[in-house]
């Protein structure tokens, strides 16, 4: 029996705990400084408040006091914060960890130095370890389209691992996979990273086919505005496919799960579509910031870390100014509350074939 210490109880660190402990393994989750409502839920009830289902049984539940018990003797650890939280998470794993664990890390996002030189959160994370250390432990990250709601109640879910070194994630995968579980591997680390934090910047503006059609003001609209959604689909994938050589990706890893794979159930729903939605309705991001108190909306974060980041490297002759321009235009959107005013005529290349 394995045992994998979480740091972090959120939906999707808590879901992935089931197909762990169907394996007959152990986890024990950890909450954050905000997650002591949640750990004491697990506590008193065994129920996770916002996953609103019961944990399985194999899995004991910690304040963050109790973090240095909880880490003792396992020799698998998951960074279960999301982007915001990071850096934290780093600081605190610096003093926890120890020479031989495994990590592996779900957040979904991009940072960025002074210059604009992006950093994919992995690593990110791993640069709060001391050097000594960092070199005594193995870093890995889960990517792809998954709805942890659904992890939780045994759907079919199919993603990536992702890491550096193939027998360190061929063990990852015989730890989590079931027959509901579906894991496949990638030595694509940054590739696999890169489209996992781009597809939640455009899932934003999948959300602005909704909120255009609702402006129309049709109570039963009979053309549901797909042809709209399916142009910044496809501008998506392309630049999804430019990141990879901006970035050092294969391109062919935006082909699979971690890419349209992930951007097309992300931008089904959830948070990002709907801020996406609220703007293009006509509120300025601002404004749909504010309707939408204590989500955390990391889509339109990395909007603004990619994006600030576009303005440094244009500046520096990294990037020419036509290149981008979905992601520039939602840059614009979040970061300047501009209004939604699609740049339809410059993608696709911008020579009228399409591709």
């Amino acid at each position: 029996m394995a045992t994998l210490v979480v740091l972090g109880s959120g939906i999707m660190a808590t879901a992935l705990a089931t197909p762990f402990t169907d394996n007959g393994h152990e986890v024990r989750l950890v909450g954050t400084h905000l997650d002591r409502v949640i750990i004491d839920s697990i506590k008193s009830t065994r129920v996770h408040p916002n996953l609103n289902l019961a944990v399985p049984d194999n899995v004991t539940a910690y304040q963050l006091e109790d973090a240095a018990e909880a880490f003792d003797g396992a020799d698998l650890v998951m960074s279960g914060v999301n982007s915001f939280g990071v850096d934290w998470a780093g600081e605190q794993l610096a003093g926890l960890l120890r020479p031989g664990q495994h990590v592996i890390a779900l957040a979904k996002g991009m940072q960025a130095d002074s210059d604009g030189n992006l950093t994919i959160l992995p690593r990110a994370l791993m640069a709060h370890i001391p050097d000594e250390l960092r070199s005594r432990v193995s870093i890995s990250a889960i990517a792809g389209p998954s709805i942890a709601g659904e992890v939780a109640i045994r759907r079919h879910t199919s993603v990536v691992f992702t890491g550096e070194d193939p027998e360190v994630l061929a063990m990852w995968k015989e730890l989590f996979e079931t027959d509901f579980y579906h894991v496949w591997t990638s030595t694509d680390f940054v590739g696999v990273e890169v489209c996992a934090a781009t597809k939640n910047c455009y899932a934003f503006g999948a959300g602005f086919m909704h909120g255009q059609l609702k402006a129309f003001g049709e109570a039963d609209p009979q053309y549901v505005n797909y042809n709209y959604g399916a142009a910044l689909f496809g501008q998506a994938s392309v630049e999804m496919t430019q990141f990879m050589d901006l970035l050092g990706g294969q391109q062919s890893t935006v082909l699979g799960l971690p890419g349209i794979g992930d951007c097309f159930v992300t931008s089904m729903g959830g948070r990002n579509v709907k801020v996406g939605t609220l703007v293009g309705e006509g509120m300025t991001f601002t404004q749909a910031r504010d309707q939408m108190p204590g989500v955390t909306l990391e889509g339109a974060a990395a909007i603004k870390v990619i994006g600030d980041a576009f303005e440094r490297l244009t500046e520096r002759g990294v990037l020419t100014s036509e290149q981008f321009p979905l992601l520039r235009h939602l840059h614009a959107v979040v970061a300047k509350d501009a209004a939604v005013d699609v740049p339809w005529k410059t993608f696709f290349g911008s020579n009228g074939s399409g591709v």
